[in-house]
Formats: C-alpha cells, sequence, structure tokens
C-alpha cells in the first residue's frame, strides 16, 4: 500500500474525507462505492482508452525542448498536454467521469470552472454523449476567458455566473454544490481539480495519471530510463500536478516540484500560494490545507491565471507537502509571463500562463548538467492571448 496514495477511509496522512452535508451524502456514498468497481470494468477501459485514443489525441508528445535545456543546463522535456483536444490536460479527466456518469444512469451534467479549460472540457463530453450541462463560473473568469465561454456555449452548455465572494473559482466551486443539493438524483457533478470529497481526489488523480504513465514509456525510449530527476508541474488544486506525480510519488529519487501562484508576491495579501500561507481547514468537502484567516474565514486567493487562483490545494498535495515527500514552492505573476513568453520565444510554443508558472521555476534551479526534467505543459495559451497582449503591450 502507498503510503502517498489514498486509504480505504478516503485520507492521504490527515488530509480528504468526505466533510459533506447530509442530502449529498447518497450521491457521494453511490460514488464511493461504484467509482472503483466501474473504473476497472474491461468495457470502461476499453472505452476510456479508446476515445483517449481517437478523440483526444493520446498518446500527447514528450517533446525534448533543445534551446530551453540550453539556457538552463538540464534536459528538459515538456509533456504537451497542450496538444490534447480542448488544449489541456483537463478533458482526460471529463471523458472518465462522462463515462462513469453513464454507468450511474445520470442524465444532467454540472461542472465548476476558472480558466474554462474545465468548463469547455466538460461540455466538449456532454456534446460528445448528448447530455445536458451546466457550468458555474466566476463572472471575473467570465470576463477574462471570453473565449472558452464562446466555446462551451458554442457546445450547448448554459454558463452560469457566480457573482457571490471573490468572482472566481471558489464562488464557482460553492454554486456547484448547492446545484447538486437540489438536483441529487438525476445529476452529476464533474468536478475539475483534485479536490472536493472523497472519492474525487482519487477519482480524478487516476484520470489524470496516463500523463505520467505515458511519460515512463515515452522516457525509456527517448532516454533509456523511464523515470526522471525530476518532475514539476504548476498547482492549484493540483489535477495536472497529481497526474504528472501519480506514477512516480513511490519512486523516492524523482524528485517532485509542483509550482503554486504567488500572484503579486507571497507576503501582498494577493496571491494564492496556499501551502506556504495555508493552514490546516475543510473547504469544498474535504480535508486539506487552505488560506483562512484566524478564525477560519476563507481568504480570498489572486493570480493572473485564472486556473491557479484557489484558496485551498488537493488533499493528496497537503499531504506530498506536509510528508516532505514533495516540494512546493511558487511564482509571481511577473515572473510566469516572462516565462511563457521565453518558452514561446526559444521553442515556439505559447503555454498556458497556469503551465508558465512551473517554467518560471527554472530560474531558481541550480542544475548539475545531466538532470532529466519533465515538466507538466499543462494547457495551451490561446486562451490567454489576450492577458499576455496586455501585459507585454503586443
Amino acid at each position: 500500500m502507498s503510503k502517498y496514495q489514498v486509504n480505504n477511509k478516503g485520507y492521504y496522512g490527515p488530509f480528504g474525507g468526505a466533510y459533506i452535508p447530509e442530502m449529498l451524502y447518497p450521491n457521494v456514498e453511490q460514488l464511493e462505492q461504484q467509482y472503483l468497481t466501474i473504473l476497472n470494468d474491461p468495457s470502461f477501459k476499453e472505452e476510456f482508452e479508446q476515445l483517449l485514443k481517437d478523440y483526444v489525441g493520446r498518446p500527447s508528445p514528450l517533446y525534448h525542448a533543445k534551446r530551453l535545456s540550453e539556457r538552463y543546463g538540464a534536459k528538459i522535456f515538456l509533456k504537451r498536454e497542450d496538444l490534447n483536444h480542448t488544449g489541456a490536460h483537463k478533458i482526460n479527466n471529463t471523458i472518465g467521469q462522462i463515462l462513469l456518469a453513464e454507468r450511474l444512469g445520470k442524465k444532467r451534467i454540472i461542472a465548476e470552472t476558472g480558466a474554462g479549460q474545465h468548463g469547455v472540457a466538460t461540455a466538449t463530453v456532454c456534446a460528445l454523449k448528448g447530455l445536458e450541462c451546466v457550468v458555474y463560473m466566476g463572472e471575473i473568469d467570465i470576463a477574462r476567458q471570453a473565449p472558452n465561454v464562446a466555446r462551451m456555449k458554442m457546445m450547448g452548455a448554459k454558463v452560469v455566473p457566480a457573482t457571490s465572494g471573490s468572482k472566481t473559482l471558489k464562488d464557482a466551486t460553492n454554486e456547484a454544490l448547492r446545484d447538486w443539493i437540489n438536483n441529487p438524483v438525476d445529476t452529476h457533478y464533474i468536478i475539475g481539480s483534485v479536490v472536493g470529497p472523497h472519492p474525487y481526489p482519487d477519482m480524478v488523480a487516476r484520470f489524470q495519471s496516463i500523463i505520467s504513465a505515458e511519460t515512463k514509456k515515452q522516457l525509456l525510449e527517448k532516454t533509456g530510463k523511464s523515470t526522471p530527476d525530476i518532475a514539476m508541474a504548476c498547482v492549484g488544486g493540483g489535477s495536472n500536478a497529481a497526474g504528472m506525480f501519480y506514477n512516480f510519488v513511490d519512486d523516492e529519487d524523482v524528485r517532485l516540484i509542483a509550482v503554486e501562484a504567488a500572484g503579486l508576491g507571497v507576503d501582498s495579501g494577493e496571491t494564492a500560494a496556499t501551502t506556504v500561507l495555508g493552514k490546516e481547514g475543510v473547504l469544498h468537502g474535504s480535508r486539506s490545507i487552505l488560506m483562512q484567516t484566524d478564525d477560519g474565514q476563507v481568504v480570498e486567493p489572486y493570480s493572473i491565471s485564472a486556473g491557479l487562483d484557489y484558496p485551498g490545494i488537493g488533499p493528496q498535495h497537503a499531504w506530498l507537502f506536509q510528508s516532505g515527500r514533495g516540494e512546493y514552492v511558487s511564482a509571481t505573476d511577473d515572473e510566469a509571463m516572462q516565462a511563457g513568453l521565453l518558452l514561446t520565444q526559444l521553442e515556439g510554443i505559447i503555454p498556458a500562463i497556469e503551465s508558465s508558472h512551473a517554467l518560471a521555476h527554472l530560474e531558481k534551479m541550480k542544475f548539475k548538467g545531466d538532470e532529466v526534467v519533465v515538466i507538466c505543459l499543462s494547457g495551451r495559451g490561446d486562451k490567454d492571448l489576450d492577458n499576455y497582449m496586455k501585459y507585454f503591450n503586443l
């Protein structure tokens, strides 16, 4: 039994569990009792793998970024999740969950989204399967991610603005949970990250584990060894990082580095650096580390990237951080934007601003010269062009 994966009570160390209102208990209980049976069913596996191959376009390439490698003095590979259908890693999870929802007999799908990539991925699979789709999105995120909102609407999804609190991802999640409480029988909630009540963190991580499973095979072909020295990813709730770390977490020789959003600076009050500032608490149905006031009120997070401004972190990440297995660091808005521009100019790849946070940490690392580093390029930068243009006066 891995000490870093979920135990049979739904916990990673002291983190996880299912802290939910009674109204949601039947839904979550049904999921917990059935998700592993469904996921291990041969017909489920066959359909999941076929869609990942023919619809998503997997395996995503593992690209040796030679000019980036020269600059930093290491062998840097990019796991190109940006090349998936819909432009990010999110589709891996939504395909898994829509197949699960079908097998549970659900007819209506709800989701929350920040950057819009999970909303787009959810709307995509609902169109694929002909199911009703409602996506909750913070009013501020709707404004800054307009192309993604248009894509969701084109696919037939209803996009509902969250107008409370900071009007971002946390508030969209609150609204989605409210909807689920009101529609428990016919609705499945596709959570987009490794957050929420058990079994969601484990379920989403399993669907995203394809990232590191493919990486192992591809590294073996390219380097003769199936494990990198360092695996890196950006982390908000943390699903791309969970997928990147999944098959390396028990191999203590692989350094796991997760990069949070420091926003305007860790001490600026405008940040999403959860592990630096957070304390243990319960958010959105699980025990984790989250930014909160002394009396337990959630502190509003901030990041230039709509996908990282979450005030908490998935329970597995909280455990990897607390146990010391993972290194949790942060990059500011400015560092991320510069890293995104650098990758674009060195390799001709425009990354999502979320992914740029992971790239930004390269500036702070010292390499001996032969280390193999794999960075999860979680999404492409099309959705962020407006932000890049404003930032760099393009």
